[in-house]
């Protein structure tokens, strides 16, 4: 496929975060949305006033009916990633981009592992917090010698609660894989990627202390945690943390990034979604901010980072869900290669469930030499 003709997307889930993906496809050039398919019909009405000329369907199956589609965006619950990746893998050979996380079992990660080693199409997992502006600054700084060999890294996400999704299946531990699996897979991703190693062991504790513990579905009350602390070692010696906390969303910034070497270290801090932000008491939202800090000569560097006002307004996500799909779309014409593969995003899951196994039992995991798998000490 050339830039000749746009890029027609069918979006499978139309949800939140489905319609944050067809706002920024709609920045792109050369893209054009086809196809909405979502059950809920509130959601498919939403999505629809964004789209007008979209065909409009219920499901996957009825998506795959038409001829109008040249690449799918899969934007549905945690728990269905993984029968419908496998599902179209199957049945078409379309470019995809699907969400994090990439399924939620262990026992998935073979499978989809297996199906997609032959699939001749672009299969880019969204891992959208790699493409945040000020992280993207700090990868290209620590990656480009700034502070030497990396050494210790640490990531401080102090956050909002869960917000409510269709049918509230991200209250529950068997539908999203639990919460360092479904929020936390970003950051195991972006450990993986500054240390430029894999893990061999996790360790973590965390619980619900305060989030939902008053909510009922259906009789049942939400199992999900709401903090907690990680810590994984690299097969290169390096070290990683990770601290979680969702009730915390009077916090300046979101996300506090650092990373230590030996010449030095680099910090990146990101605010939360700026709708969130109180403006009418606090004024102008936080704006992001990479601190470079050498040893010698000492003297910390900061530089604001701004985001597109237009990129901002499209999502919560800094911009970074734009700058995904402009890659994914040079991918699709073969201009580059997937930069999120389908190994990175099973790796990230495999992370994260071994960190709520770990949680779980008070036991270390260590994970396989391909780590796509792991077990207990």
């Amino acid at each position: 496929m050339t830039k000749q003709h746009p890029i027609r997307y069918g979006i499978l889930g139309c949800g939140m975060m489905g319609q944050e993906h067809i706002r920024n496809i709609q920045l792109l050039d050369h893209a054009e949305i086809t196809v909405l398919a979502e059950p809920n019909p509130d959601m498919l009405k939403k999505a629809q006033a964004l789209v007008p000329s979209a065909r409009a369907v219920s499901d996957l199956d009825a998506l795959l009916e038409g001829n109008d589609v040249d690449a799918l965006v899969v934007v549905t619950p945690n728990f269905q990633h993984a029968e419908q990746l496998l599902g179209i893998m199957s049945r078409c050979t379309l470019p995809i981009l699907i969400e994090k996380p990439i399924c939620t079992h262990i026992d998935d990660v073979k499978k989809l592992s297996e199906a997609a080693a032959n699939y001749p199409a672009p299969i880019w997992v969204a891992m959208e917090y790699r493409y945040m502006p000020p992280i993207t600054l700090l990868l290209s700084l620590i990656h480009g010698g700034e502070i030497g060999q990396r050494h210790l890294f640490s990531i401080r996400e102090h956050r909002f609660p869960f917000l409510h999704k269709i049918d509230d299946w991200n209250r529950f531990n068997h539908k999203t894989g639990g919460t360092l699996v479904e929020k936390c897979c970003h950051f195991f991703d972006l450990m993986r990627l500054m240390t430029n190693a894999n893990p061999v062991r996790v360790f973590a504790s965390g619980n619900q202390a305060v989030n939902h513990r008053d909510e009922q579905y259906e009789g049942k009350t939400p199992d999900i945690i709401d903090n907690a602390m990680v810590t994984i070692e690299f097969d290169n010696h390096t070290r990683a943390s990770l601290e979680l906390c969702m009730f915390a969303e009077g916090s300046r910034y979101q996300e506090e990034i650092c990373v230590v070497g030996d010449k030095g270290k680099v910090e990146c801090l990101v605010p939360g979604p700026g709708r969130f932000w109180p403006t009418d008491t606090l004024g102008d939202a936080p704006v992001p901010q990479v601190i470079v800090s050498p040893r010698d000569p000492k003297g910390p560097k900061v530089m604001d980072v701004p985001v597109d006002s237009a990129l901002l307004e499209a999502g919560d996500h800094n911009g970074s869900t734009f700058y995904q799909h402009q890659r994914f779309q040079r991918a699709i014409w073969g201009e580059q290669e997937v930069e999120v593969t389908l190994e990175d995003g099973l790796k990230a899951v495999v992370m994260g469930l071994a960190a709520q196994t770990s949680l779980t039992l008070h036991k270390v995991v260590t994970l396989s030499d391909d780590g796509l798998d792991f077990s207990l000490r």
